[in-house]
């Protein structure tokens, strides 16, 4: 007579460190910067630029044009920065993200309040071999915390490793 149970599902690895907090990789700022500064550019530069000519400032025809490069830089720099000052740790009370810019967040999702993960890669993010991971949480449509720039081995393994904590809680009821 065979046990009609399912077997355990395997453990992988642990993550290393686990408990401490884990910067993004360096390659999601430096796509950050970039879309940053393409904001920067078209937001504080177009705005800029535009004010100069509606207002018939002296050199209007050039001065428009320059403006992007200012707004190219602040939102590059702001972008780069904001990547660089995000950072994840898996431990045993669940998931946390911190980001501090200006304002200091830290968001801890409890290992009991996963619904489900989804993994979300566009095709600059595959280039670079970076992934979005979305944690949806109990609660109305819009608890879903959202963690971009992770290394894809890492995304991952945060999935399964929560993903399997969600089998073994069913499991258990």
């Amino acid at each position: 007579m065979s046990d009609p149970s399912p077997a355990p599902l395997p453990t992988p690895p642990p993550l290393p460190d686990q408990g401490t907090w884990h910067p993004l990789p360096l390659r999601a700022a430096t796509i950050a910067g970039v879309a940053g500064a393409i904001t920067g550019a078209i937001l504080i530069g177009g705005v800029l630029g535009t004010l100069w000519v509606v207002f018939d400032m002296p050199m209007r025809w050039i001065a428009g044009p320059a403006m992007l490069l200012p707004g190219a830089l602040i939102g590059g720099f702001f972008g780069f920065r904001r990547q660089r000052r995000t950072w994840w740790r898996l431990d045993a009370q669940g998931l946390g993200v911190r980001r501090d810019l200006m304002w200091q967040l830290e968001t801890r999702v409890p290992l009991s309040r996963v619904q489900h993960l989804d993994l979300r890669r566009g095709p600059i993010e595959r280039t670079a071999r970076l992934s979005t991971l979305v944690v949806h949480t109990a609660g109305s449509r819009f608890s879903a915390v959202s963690l971009a720039g992770l290394d894809h081995a890492d995304a991952e393994h945060l999935r399964d490793t929560l993903g399997r904590q969600l089998d073994q809680d069913d499991d258990a009821l």
